[in-house]
């Protein structure tokens, strides 16, 4: 970026819920010091932009795209890599586009069992004839074409190059000023950084106390008054703090919640949900049925791979052999 031009800047929102746009609007008066320091040239969940603005760029236009969301549909990753190419700084921003998010639990099933449930079995759908929508389709006013809907739900990082990744669902305001105010200041870390966060993981912390009390039983947490100063885990009440990247500020510990795992594996853990399930078995007591405390964890996959499962180890398997059939 030549000396006092403006940074150009994308937002791009893919397969998400919309909260990482929200994240960014909530860095409040800092949108000023943003929009002094930068033009955004297409962030289409806040303004009307179009397809067509990127597409008339010259090829590294941009000099930074916060890219939110997953990638679930052939629009996705057109999108991904148009920003690609206009982009001269990716960054998988949000937990969705770092590691699959919420969205990619639904890679537990394929797209034919998704859009069977979705358009057809729901107790709320009224299809009698069970059209379940298709990338072409003829209506009465011509043709109609919609996005294909992949098989997998993909992180963006698994698509196109990225140089950074900002983890959390969504990212805390803090930390995306945090993050904004690095890249206008142009001090950004080595390629392949994490930016807004830490490298330990959330225990390390943490301030509730662990005396190494072994458990019987596993609750989840609407069923027991939690000791607000002791671990969770050591009270049988599952949280994600032992496999999480430090840096969110705590704000579910703050307010009694267990750490739901948002901000990704800490730094060396390569699967966050194997890294989970260690540091509950560490906490189980020898003389416990094993099977049984297991069966009292509810929904062990979306509790163990919330966020990461499209991300995981077990996933990198399933596609290797998806890929020998």
């Amino acid at each position: 970026m030549a000396k006092n031009s403006k940074l150009k800047v994308a937002i791009y929102w893919a397969a998400s819920c919309g909260g990482c746009d929200v994240a960014v609007v909530e860095i409040g008066h800092n949108l000023l010091k943003l929009k002094e320091a930068a033009d955004i040239l297409f962030w289409p969940a806040a303004m009307d932009f179009k397809y067509s603005d990127v597409e008339a760029m010259p090829d590294k236009h941009i000099d930074v795209c916060l890219f939110n969301g997953s990638v679930r549909t052939s629009e996705n990753e057109h999108i991904a890599k148009l920003l690609r190419l206009k982009s001269k700084i990716m960054v998988a921003f949000g937990s969705c586009a770092y590691e699959g998010c919420i969205p990619g639990l639904a890679n537990l099933y394929n797209r034919g069992d998704i859009l069977t449930r979705v358009y057809e079995e729901t107790p709320s759908t009224e299809n009698p004839n069970g059209v379940i929508p298709t990338p072409h389709s003829k209506v009465p006013e011509g043709s109609l074409e919609l996005p294909e809907f992949y098989d997998w739900v993909k992180p963006v990082g698994m698509v196109v190059p990225v140089e950074y990744s900002v983890p959390g669902c969504p990212p805390v305001a803090s930390q995306v000023w945090a993050v904004l105010q690095t890249i206008i200041d142009g001090k950004l870390p080595p390629v392949g950084a994490v930016l807004g966060a830490g490298t330990k993981n959330l225990c390390e912390e943490c301030e509730r106390i662990r005396d190494g009390t072994k458990v019987k039983k596993f609750v989840r947490p609407h069923e027991v008054i939690a000791d607000p100063n002791k671990c969770f885990l050591e009270q049988g009440i599952i949280c994600s703090g032992p496999a999480t990247r430090a840096g969110c500020g705590r704000p579910c510990i703050h307010v009694g919640m267990p750490c739901r795992g948002c901000y990704g594996p800490p730094e060396g853990v390569k699967d966050q949900g194997a890294k989970l399930l260690s540091a509950i078995m560490a906490v189980i007591d020898p003389e416990a049925d094993v099977e049984q405390l297991v069966q009292q964890i509810a929904d062990p996959v979306g509790t163990l791979y919330r966020f990461s499962l499209a991300d995981s180890q077990l996933q990198q398997t399933k596609w290797a052999e998806e890929k020998k059939k």
